[in-house]
């Protein structure tokens, strides 16, 4: 088995994602307005907001899948049209094939890349191998935990290469404990690859543990982004500006 530093293969450098007056939604039900947002080539974006101020609307408009209603979507100035391997999406569902083994899933974005089968077959297992499912490679996903679902899907999202990471809610069915250890997954494996990441949860204190900045949306605009304090340690959550900032999204959110 390759060592997990053969998984830094594709030369990536992240993607910047950018909407200028953008309005976002389906034909006939706007949900948001003049959103101007330009989230920075290898940052991590958080989004957060109440359940319907957009937040999964504006995901798949950066995915592609929702064109804007007005204003302009584009990547790296480019207009942004259509869905991309460039961009990959994940959701709070593991999406899984289910009669596949986790190493299957895990090659499958790489066999629609037409790369040749060993060299996809290395490249997964060493994913595998980083995100801690060595041992379950060829397991299929009914006969693993829920968190160790969302590891293979981590795993099957960054595989390919992606500039940009897009996940709705990913943690958001996991247990407490499960859920803090994917976050610290998350920054340990996207250390090194570049790429891009919005991140949307309605978890203040995930949004800020992981966020680089965070995005607050509600009643139907972008409300600020915001820098988030570092260090990133969860020890921090006592540092004063820390305390007002997580005051200043639960003040937006309606808590």
């Amino acid at each position: 088995m390759s060592s997990s530093s053969d998984v830094r293969s594709p030369s990536l450098t992240g993607t910047r994602l950018t909407l200028h007056g953008a309005a976002l939604g389906r034909p006939g039900a706007p949900v948001l307005d003049e959103v101007h947002l330009d989230v920075a080539p290898g940052e991590i974006l958080t989004v957060v907001g109440s359940s319907g101020c957009g937040k999964s609307t504006l995901l798949r408009t950066l995915a592609g899948l929702l064109p804007p209603l007005s204003g302009e979507i584009t990547q790296n100035g480019r207009p942004l049209t259509a869905p991309s391997a460039e961009r990959a999406l994940v959701f709070q569902e593991d999406a899984l094939l289910p009669w596949r083994t986790l190493l299957a899933n895990v090659e499958l974005p790489l066999a629609v890349k037409g790369l040749p089968r060993a060299e996809r077959r290395i490249r997964a297992e060493a994913w595998l191998e980083r995100v801690g499912l060595a041992e379950h490679a060829r397991r299929r996903p009914h006969g693993v935990s829920g968190g160790q679902r969302q590891r293979a899907q981590l795993a099957r999202a960054l595989a390919p290469g992606p500039r940009a990471i897009l996940m709705d809610e990913p943690f958001g069915a996991l247990d407490a404990q499960t859920r803090a250890g994917m976050q610290d997954l998350l920054v340990e494996v996207l250390h090194g690859t570049g790429a891009t990441v919005v991140f949307v949860t309605h978890d203040v204190d995930e949004a800020l543990f992981l966020g680089d900045r965070v995005a607050l949306l509600g009643a139907g605009r972008l409300i600020a982004v915001r820098d988030v304090p570092r260090p990133r340690e969860r020890a921090a959550h006592d540092d004063p500006a820390r305390i007002a900032l997580r005051r200043e999204v639960l003040t937006s959110l309606g808590s």
